[in-house]
């Protein structure tokens, strides 16, 4: 199992009962609710990750079940993981989920990207096909 799904179900449970646009986005083993282009909350396992914003971190530290978010083995200011044991009761889940919608809600909007086409196995050049016969290399018949 990446990751904790009846978290994921209870966190999309609460982001549509409140009326949150959002985007799921899969990362690091686990996935992310996206709002407005930025990470508001996760699941990681079985913990929820919250991006609570650097000014908010310390605070946020000082409440039981959280740990700093250390994915990368280096703490990441910004953002925390909240153990089972904080987001067991339906209230402290929302109160955590609301915390990282405030701060994704916060930030201004991130323009949507283009998606990525597939990269070749030419190194992501397209060749056209060049043959003897059709030596243009256009696809229409001469």
């Amino acid at each position: 199992m990446a990751y904790d799904e009846e978290l994921e179900t209870r966190v999309r449970n609460i982001l549509e009962k409140e009326g949150v646009d959002y985007e799921l986005k899969y990362m690091f083993g686990g996935v992310a609710f996206m709002i407005r282009g930025h990470m508001s909350v996760g699941v990681l396992k079985e913990d929820l990750l919250v991006k609570v914003g650097k000014e908010a971190h310390d605070a946020a530290m000082e409440e039981p079940h959280t740990r700093p978010m250390d994915f990368t083995k280096k703490a990441m200011k910004g953002l925390l993981f909240v153990e089972p044991a904080g987001t067991r009761s339906g209230a402290s889940l929302v109160k955590w989920v609301q915390r990282g919608v405030a701060f994704a809600a916060s930030q201004p909007e991130k323009p949507t990207k283009a998606p990525r086409l597939p990269k070749k196995a030419s190194g992501g050049k397209i060749k056209p096909s060049v043959s003897p016969r059709n030596p243009s290399g256009s696809r229409a018949k001469p």
